[in-house]
């Protein structure tokens, strides 16, 4: 992976609403539309405790991960997407690793995230980067479709 910038998504972006429109319009890509935050973005990211990271490359978004911290103590990624043409190249763990020590800078102890346990490519890249299966939540997509619940714990005794 080379060319690739890594950003936080910021209001005073000078391009911030063509950023958002081109991130919605991969979540509506990539999502089935009742997983889809696309209707509800603009709300997602106006909330003081969440954050987005994007990658940029030729000036085209590749992927971004949206994080969260609902208390002082816990965090979690409540989406990771990259397109297509872009997977398979580092950009998803580079974003992921980017989430994960922002999080850090805050001191939480523990981040959280619900994956498709047939999504075997995310499933991987999570493992690889510390998280564990915690627990499996039935019908948490949908009726037909369940959801690992994972977690990546951090050693807070150092």
């Amino acid at each position: 992976m080379t060319g690739a910038e890594i950003s936080d998504l910021h209001r005073s972006c000078g391009n911030y609403t063509a950023i958002v429109d081109e991130i919605v319009r991969m979540e509506k890509k990539v999502f089935p539309k009742h997983e889809s935050l696309a209707t509800t973005f603009h709300q997602a990211l106006a909330k003081n405790n969440s954050g987005l990271i994007f990658a940029q490359l030729d000036g085209e978004v590749a992927g971004y991960v949206m994080y969260c911290w609902p208390s002082s103590l816990s965090g979690a990624v409540t989406k990771l997407a990259v397109k297509e043409k872009y997977r398979r190249r580092g950009y998803g763990e580079k974003l992921l690793k980017a989430a994960i020590e922002k999080c850090r800078t805050r001191n939480i102890h523990r981040i959280s995230l619900h994956v498709d346990p047939t999504r075997n490519p995310a499933l991987n890249l999570y493992k690889k980067l510390g998280f564990r299966i915690d627990s499996l939540i039935e019908q948490y997509y949908s009726h037909d479709r369940d959801a690992y619940r994972m977690c990546l714990d951090f050693d807070v005794a150092a």
